[in-house]
């Protein structure tokens, strides 16, 4: 049974690879977030084979009662739904720091959190990706936030080289 369950894996893994569209190496852009998350980012894509690439999102935010930023390293496999259309997941970290006064008390705290992510994307004919993902994020020592667990919804729009 053991064997059956491995094989059985190990075939669906190789078709949704087989499938697989080469990306582009570079991709430069912004991520254009929820206003719950940082908002816009600056985004910038590597390939790191034919179907998996590293994803590093740089983020600021400055608020009444607080600024901050952040930066995000994501892990990404991407599969090819058909001609353009691509789907894609992945996994990471990141870090991030807080400055701000909340309930008249003063704060300064860098968070750590774990990061997931899936979504979709269009590679047009010209050097434009256009991507839609949801990415849920994971607080490790989050005080200055009530949320442990922050949800972002974003646009992507990269420039491919």
């Amino acid at each position: 049974m053991k064997k059956l369950i491995f094989t059985s894996l190990l075939c669906v893994a190789f078709a949704l690879t087989a499938g697989a569209q080469e990306i582009s190496k570079n991709a430069i852009g912004l991520r254009i977030g929820d206003s719950d998350g940082f908002g816009t980012e600056v985004s910038y894509q590597r390939a790191l084979g034919d179907n998996n690439r590293l994803e590093l999102d740089l983020g600021f935010r400055n608020a009444d009662d607080f600024n901050a930023y952040r930066l995000t390293g994501l892990y990404q496999w991407v599969w090819n739904i058909d001609g353009g259309f691509n789907w894609y997941a992945g996994a990471g970290g990141g870090i991030a720091q807080y400055d701000g006064r909340r309930n008249d008390l003063d704060f300064d705290q860098t968070v750590f959190y774990a990061a997931g992510d899936i979504g979709i994307e269009y590679n047009f004919d010209f050097p434009l990706l256009l991507s839609l993902d949801f990415r849920p994020e994971f607080g490790i020592n989050n005080d200055v936030v009530d949320d442990f667990v922050e949800f972002d919804i974003a646009l992507g729009i990269r420039y491919q080289f």
